[in-house]
């Protein structure tokens, strides 16, 4: 009888004990339901949301890491020293005087110009324009970003493009910041664009910032001595690019080299231009393999077609590459031993192709400068009458 009783007694009691529970957890379900949803969200919450950079702060960090690779280049040179003195006349009764002249006494070195370059690899090889260093008389030093001064030679001057590449000529404190190349063939219009330069040959490593404004621009150059030179395939750009910025990078937003700022154009505002990186590549690959620039050489003489000509001279087409002789009995339409002779071009033969890519916007010399020294290309060309395709592969240019 007693254990009956403390058994009911036992199970009397848990069913209290769980009545009292199931009646909490009733009367505090929302305040349970809101502790158990922060329990279970307490993991994701201590996780870091991702930071969103924004385009400033790219813009900032980018020129951080590229400017010390930015370097103003200097020009000095010997000039002469002139010195003002008085010669004394007398005249007798009328007493004297005297009169001024000047005179030479000696030379001294004056710094004359200047511009920007930027570092290509770790010792010391940089890029720059060549109207910057085409004084071969000329003495050039380059300024780093944090002050240090060396002494720099011309490895190469380009004939055809506004480029040179110098190299430090004396031993390195250490090895240099140095920049890479983008990609300028898939540049699209309002692209971030930042130019770095020693501006107005004063402000050294001054910055701005715009966008990528035009593509394949063509238009013509001209220096302080008014020279000019056609530049063909230009990136315009309305980042401001002022005297003494020539020479320097154009970079997108990655710091990647996009272009060498070239000119800019007087009587308009924003309006620069930058020679393209695939281009400046080239060039500088052909002097690290060669010590020089070397291009692929085809050997014709050729003018291009324009719809003036076409129509003037009937011929069948509007656009290409008319091989023709020069004014002299030396100026051969082609070379003998030539890529283009040993493939069967001949004169009066019009190229109307490289590769696929017509020569209607493109001269036939643009076009040969993204190819190399030994590689196979196939031309399309008009021979009399007919259409072919040659396989022809370049040599290297003399």
């Amino acid at each position: 009888m007693e254990s009956a009783k403390t058994a009911k007694i036992a199970l009397l009691s848990s069913l209290i004990t769980i009545f009292i529970v199931i009646n909490a957890v009733f009367l505090f379900r929302h305040d349970l339901i809101s502790f158990l949803k922060t329990e279970i969200s307490v993991p994701s919450a201590t996780k870091e949301a991702p930071k969103t950079v924004s385009s400033e702060e790219l813009i900032v960090s980018t020129i951080e890491k590229v400017n010390p690779a930015v370097v103003s280049v200097v020009v000095t040179k010997d000039v002469p020293v002139y010195e003002r003195y008085y010669e004394s006349y007398d005249r007798g009764f009328f007493g004297s005087f005297n009169i001024p002249k000047v005179r030479e006494n000696g030379t001294e070195e004056r710094e004359v110009g200047g511009g920007s370059g930027f570092i290509v690899s770790s010792d010391g090889m940089i890029v720059t324009n060549r109207h910057v260093v085409d004084d071969e008389e000329a003495h050039y030093t380059i300024l780093l970003n944090d002050g240090t001064i060396y002494n720099v030679e011309v490895l190469a001057r380009d004939p055809q493009l506004d480029i040179a590449i110098l190299k430090i000529t004396e031993p390195l404190e250490k090895a240099l910041t140095f920049v890479t190349f983008g990609d300028s063939e898939t540049l699209k219009l309002g692209e971030t664009a930042i130019a770095i330069g020693n501006a107005l040959a004063e402000f050294r490593n001054s910055v701005s910032v715009g966008v990528v404004s035009g593509l394949s621009r063509s238009i013509v150059a001209r220096d302080s001595l008014g020279r000019s030179e056609q530049l063909d395939q230009v990136i315009q750009t309305d980042a401001a690019i002022n005297p003494g910025n020539s020479g320097g990078p154009l970079l997108n937003i990655n710091g990647e080299v996009i272009g060498v700022n070239v000119a800019t154009s007087r009587g308009a505002d924003n309006i620069g231009f930058a020679l393209p990186a695939h281009v400046i590549k080239g060039v500088v690959e052909s002097v690290r393999e060669y010590g020089e620039i070397v291009r692929p050489f085809l050997g014709v003489r050729y003018a291009m077609i324009t719809e003036q000509m076409s129509k003037k001279n009937n011929l069948e087409v509007n656009y290409g590459a008319l091989v023709v002789r020069g004014e002299t009995v030396e100026e051969l339409a082609v070379m003998p031993g030539s890529p283009a002779d040993k493939a069967g071009i001949t004169e009066n033969n019009i190229i109307l192709s490289i590769d696929g890519v017509d020569l209607r916007e493109l001269d036939l010399a643009t076009v040969l400068r993204s190819k190399k020294v030994g590689q196979e290309v196939k031309l399309e060309i008009l021979q009399a009458g007919e259409r072919k395709t040659l396989p022809v592969t370049l040599d290297k240019a003399l």
